[in-house]
């Protein structure tokens, strides 16, 4: 598992539990939160039905929007960055750069640590940007996947996935490292035999 974060102090929350529905255009993110010594991080603050179903859970941590430090994005899709504006204060963190204020520092996402229990991965299936953040924590990693998995039940093929084989390498090596997968638009789900392949 050399992929996995070297610590295992970092908790998380999902904030709101992202849907995809079949039979009409509604459509909202799984947003995540994640905590490690001074590092506040929110993942993924796309589409959803109100504000306040990012903002409301934040309260009931005691947190508001100044009080997070980072804001990981797992690819640049409407759905899953609709709301990163809710965070001026924070660094934002995408495949290629780090992102606050008018500063825009260039690093490659493949192995960046936020802290040792919190490391960014090159995760391209869904799309060629998408990254992982693998958290770990005292019960295992969790990885946060973006659309890499829409939700626990798959697709097991998507089909807006540019290069399926890139795709299924993608997952091959996320499962390898963690524990536990929080998808783009579903619950988290166990990172074993069962996960959509």
């Amino acid at each position: 598992m050399t992929d996995a974060p070297r610590g295992r102090s970092a908790q998380y929350t999902v904030l709101t539990t992202g849907y995809t529905l079949s039979t009409g255009p509604g459509v909202a993110a799984t947003v995540s939160y994640v905590t490690d010594g001074d590092r506040h991080v929110v993942i993924d603050p796309g589409m959803v039905a109100g504000r306040d179903r990012i903002l409301g859970p934040l309260a009931g941590l005691g947190l508001g929007p100044e009080d997070i430090t980072d804001v990981v994005l797992s690819h640049h899709h409407p759905d899953n960055i609709m709301n990163v504006g809710l965070f001026g204060r924070a660094r934002v963190h995408d495949h290629k750069a780090i992102y606050q204020d008018d500063r825009w520092t260039d690093r490659d996402a493949e192995g960046h640590e936020l802290t040792p229990s919190l490391r960014l991965i090159r995760t391209p299936g869904h799309s060629a940007e998408d990254i992982t953040l693998l958290a770990g924590t005292a019960e295992g990693v969790v990885a946060f996947v973006g659309d890499l998995w829409w939700r626990p039940n798959g697709p097991v093929e998507d089909p807006v996935a540019p290069d399926l084989d890139q795709h299924r390498r993608s997952r091959l090596r996320v499962l390898a490292a963690a524990d536990v997968l929080v998808p783009g638009h579903g619950a988290p789900f166990a990172a074993d035999g069962d996960a959509p392949l």
